[in-house]
């Protein structure tokens, strides 16, 4: 008779304990694996193998081709932020990760523009997939004090690193068709970790152990009560919201495919300019949870708009070849060190104290600013190492400001900003292009447009350009967003909440705490 009890207990204690223990190491790895894989999607590199394109591909055609993963990428992540709040993350994940890989797959086999479309197509679907199912598997957990640090600090390190990162694959390319398939085997990794993160998820949910809202019932580790029911079932508010931010985002996409015909730079940069106020009009009118919701919304607009544009051009103009950059090869440290910074810095804020977490934000802003000076200070520069002084500003400072704005929000809120951060990365390189092609007519209208010197200082001069105009940018989202904030009715007592209380407490106690009756709940 003493054997059936032991068993019992001993099942309690794998399923209570270890399993999700374990759901949340796989959670943390995924993050770590995926969101790189879902950024490094974003960058449009066909150019750089054009000589190894065939001989009767357009390049022009192939370049349009392989730039529409980040334009349906803008659509995609509102509706899967609607599909992952009614599916939950887990098969959200396998399907984002399914889509990369069947992607990858079959990049060796394009041939055509079509076919260069038709897979670029599958790598934005697949990585708007990923942005919100690995946001909303960070939050999910009762761990999230350490995931969703991971999380800000690993997006803002793939912003900043997106470009070489997709450029490091193509430096001994002997096949054009590399550009679709830059890392298939981390791929096939972070599927593999899907597909274990799947099956813990329905053992814990049909189990007994069951995560809801954050509160893990078996493991007694109590999540946040104000998301009590909310991962399963968004309200139709919520839901409404979400897919509004398809709407502009669609309006943008279409904008970045109709620039590729030739539009002038000044139609461009009107373009841009209105797509960026767009957005922030969405954030300013549709975020949840007041003053905490904007400034989210205004963080993702700063943080897309600047982060990976600015990395993007200084990475190209430090290649090698344009004003004797360090190349590629010079960028390893630069790049490894400011994600280092990133996720540390993310990790430090995460851990602080909330009233001081509140005040980072325009803290982590002000970061990004100082590194887009540093940009205008060092860019260019033989000396690659000097580069991390700029990098590690632009990515710690994004980290900062990203983890500090989702401490107070719901995860609705969090979404939704997420939704508005995309769309101002395209903008932001639509803002930097306009520029760039400025400052090469103005070459070609000189009469000399053919001394390499000249065109290498356009572009050198276009990045310190780029660089001013979004700081400006930046500094006028954070003078907006702290006036909005001000105006907001009992503003200061909302950002006081607390959105991830201490472990030791109960639901209940929890809600005490954080200043709210189960009314509110």
């Amino acid at each position: 008779m003493a054997v059936p009890p032991i068993q019992a207990r001993t099942a309690v204690a794998v399923r209570g304990v270890r399993v999700p223990l374990l759901l949340d190491i796989v959670v943390g790895l995924l993050v770590a694996v995926a969101l790189p894989l879902a950024i490094v999607a974003i960058p449009n590199t066909i150019s750089v193998v054009a000589a190894l394109l065939p001989p009767d591909a357009s390049q022009v055609a192939m370049m349009r081709a392989h730039g529409l993963a980040l334009p349906v990428m803008l659509l995609a992540v509102p509706l899967a932020a609607v599909a992952v709040r009614r599916f939950r993350a887990a098969p959200v994940l396998v399907a984002g990760l399914t889509l990369l890989a069947a992607a990858d797959a079959a990049g060796g086999y394009a041939g055509s523009p079509v076919m260069v479309g038709v897979l670029r197509v599958l790598h934005g679907i697949g990585a708007g997939l990923l942005l919100p199912a690995t946001l909303v598997a960070a939050w999910e957990r009762p761990r999230r004090r350490f995931l969703l640090p991971l999380w800000a600090g690993m997006l803002a390190a793939s912003l900043a690193g997106a470009q070489a990162l997709a450029l490091w694959p193509l430096a001994r390319a002997t096949s054009w068709q590399v550009t679709l398939q830059p890392y298939p085997l981390l791929t096939g990794v972070a599927l593999a970790l899907a597909a274990v993160y799947l099956v813990l998820w329905i053992v814990t949910s049909g189990g007994g152990a069951h995560v809801h809202g954050g509160v893990d019932s078996v493991a007694g580790v109590a999540g946040d009560p104000r998301d009590a029911g909310d991962v399963e079932r968004p309200s139709a508010a919520e839901r409404g919201r979400l897919t509004l931010a398809a709407v502009p985002a669609a309006g943008i996409a279409v904008l970045a495919v109709g620039t590729t015909f030739d539009w002038p730079p000044v139609l461009v940069i009107a373009a841009a300019a209105v797509a960026v106020v767009a957005m922030l009009g969405l954030g300013a009118v549709a975020a949840f949870d007041g003053p905490g919701g904007r400034a989210l919304a205004f963080t993702n607009v700063a943080v897309g708009l600047v982060v990976l544009p600015t990395a993007a051009q200084t990475t190209y103009v430090e290649m090698g070849g344009v004003r004797g950059g360090p190349g590629l090869s010079g960028l390893w440290l630069p790049f490894t060190v400011a994600a280092a910074i990133a996720v540390v810095a993310a990790c430090v804020v995460g851990a602080a104290g909330e009233q001081k977490a509140g005040k980072l934000v325009g803290a982590g802003l002000v970061a990004v600013v100082a590194g887009l000076c540093a940009i205008r200070l060092i860019a260019p520069t033989p000396d690659g190492p000097l580069l991390v002084v700029p990098f590690a500003l632009l990515a710690g400072g994004s980290a900062v400001a990203l983890v500090a704005a989702l401490r107070p929000v719901r995860i609705g809120t969090a979404l939704l900003g997420l939704s508005l951060c995309f769309p101002a990365v395209l903008a932001g390189f639509l803002l930097g292009t306009g520029i760039q092609l400025t400052h090469l007519r103005e070459i070609a209208q000189s009469g000399d447009p053919t001394k390499p010197e000249l065109v290498a200082q356009a572009f050198v001069d276009a990045l310190w350009m780029w660089a001013l105009v979004g700081g400006f940018a930046v500094v006028g989202i954070i003078v907006v967003a702290s006036w909005l904030g001000r105006r907001e009715p009992g503003s200061s007592r909302r950002e006081a909440q607390v959105l991830i209380p201490s472990p030791t407490l109960s639901p209940e106690e929890a809600g005490t705490e954080s200043g709210e009756t189960p009314s509110d709940r």
